[in-house]
């Protein structure tokens, strides 16, 4: 089956919101594509001493609100229109958290799994050089996304002060804490996530504590929001999802002991005393998101609840730490059945928070303690929900359609005064 067009979709979701808030035509033209993108091909000579030519994109999809903001994925089926999409996204997530960017991202079709470290520290640094003049910490900041990490961050930032010929770093967040990186940004995401949750289980009255959980995707997102979940409210984590498939435990797993028994980073162990096989692949994780709990974590890839399979998502609660992984005809579907989505822009947005406290922090050369960047991103997060769930009460809509009208609205705003419509 194909899988549908991410940016397809993107695009489907502010249609809808362009409809609600009557978007003129020339301002819903403006956002519906990006403003500008680069395509770049980049030569790595390899370890064999063959050079292989890789190819590279960087999205600015609007910078209304400020300099352009997203991270960089090295995947060997990454495509322009994913990159638009999560640019896209990038955009409503920064601005629904208010923060002072537009969004980006960018990306290099490449597996990182059969290159040595040499091999992509080359690709890094290339990739940086072939962007060149594209970003700047006043016009676009990089950050690690899929298969990319601080180490990468730190060469692409060293790379990128070497054109500029003196220290840059707020080029990029998501690096090292020796060279200008954030405490609390490694475990960012899945920490906002549960701030968020924390506020619609108030809302619905759901007691977290031994509440059941079941988390799709278990790389650094997934297996941190595991630890959090657990820690900050004594939710038990029933059902675990990764690209070999899925296990299932009714009395919960311990976080401690799937990180010892972990074969490889991302890949949990199928055969911890206890637990039961859901399957290989795919069918595994198939099973795993109709699990019966009262909260699904989806963390992994886009389009993983369709119009197929949302009719038996039994969860009362999804918290989309994944992009996309929830289709338009599918979040109609959960919102009838009295599901409440947190929408991926604004239950993951926690990476891109603690990203721009990284960058404020570059800039003005003073760093902050770990507790300072927690309760930060705790109130951040907490009214970005509260600004969400008071459009999805008063308007009725689905929340990410709530979301959507928060977000896209102050986009609008700041093109308006620009006179740029």
């Amino acid at each position: 089956m194909e899988q549908p067009n991410p940016f397809k979709i993107a695009q489907a979701q502010l249609d809808e919101a362009a409809k609600y808030l009557k978007l003129d035509s020339a301002t819903h033209a403006m956002l519906r594509e990006p403003m500008r993108e680069l395509h770049v091909l980049i030569p790595v000579r390899m370890d064999s001493g063959e050079v292989k030519v890789f190819k590279g994109f960087r999205v600015q999809y609007n910078d209304a609100r400020g300099p352009t903001k997203g991270g960089i994925r090295f995947h060997p089926e990454e495509t322009i229109d994913t990159v638009r999409a999560l640019a896209a996204w990038m955009t409503w997530k920064t601005s629904l958290l208010d923060l002072p960017y537009g969004g980006g991202k960018g990306g290099i079709i490449c597996n990182p799994e059969e290159m040595s470290e040499r091999e992509l520290e080359m690709l890094s640094r290339g990739y940086i050089r072939a962007l060149g003049e594209f970003i700047g910490p006043e016009k676009d900041i990089p950050a690690p996304d899929v298969n990319t990490n601080p180490q990468v961050m730190a060469w692409m930032m060293d790379e990128f002060s070497k054109l500029r010929g003196y220290n840059t770093p707020g080029v990029i967040t998501g690096k090292p804490i020796p060279l200008g990186g954030s405490l609390g940004r490694l475990d960012a995401t899945a920490r906002g996530g549960m701030y968020v949750l924390r506020e619609a289980a108030k809302l619905m009255g759901i007691e977290l504590k031994n509440a059941k959980v079941a988390i799709q995707g278990y790389g650094n997102v997934g297996s941190f929001a595991h630890k959090l979940v657990s820690e900050l409210f004594g939710a038990k984590v029933i059902g675990i999802g990764d690209v070999e498939g899925a296990i299932y435990c009714e009395h919960g797993f311990d976080y401690d002991t799937i990180s010892k028994n972990m074969k490889k980073p991302g890949i949990v162990p199928k055969d911890l005393p206890g637990s039961k096989f859901l399957g290989k692949g795919t069918e595994g994780n198939k099973e795993l998101l109709e699990l019966p709990v009262d909260i699904l974590i989806p963390a992994a890839i886009e389009n993983v609840i369709t119009k197929e399979n949302a009719p038996r998502i039994k969860a009362k609660i999804i918290l989309e730490l994944a992009n996309g992984p929830t289709t338009p005809e599918a979040d109609e579907i959960l919102h009838n059945n009295g599901k409440f989505v947190i929408p991926d822009f604004l239950a993951n947005a926690g990476g891109v928070t603690v990203s721009y406290f990284e960058w404020v922090q570059n800039i003005t050369g003073y760093y902050w303690s770990l507790e300072e960047v927690h309760d930060k991103l705790d109130k951040k997060m907490t009214k970005a929900f509260n600004d969400v769930y008071a459009l999805y009460k008063e308007k009725k809509v689905h929340p990410r359609l709530a979301a959507y009208l928060v977000a896209v609205q102050r986009v609008v705003e700041a093109m308006k005064l620009r006179g740029w419509v």
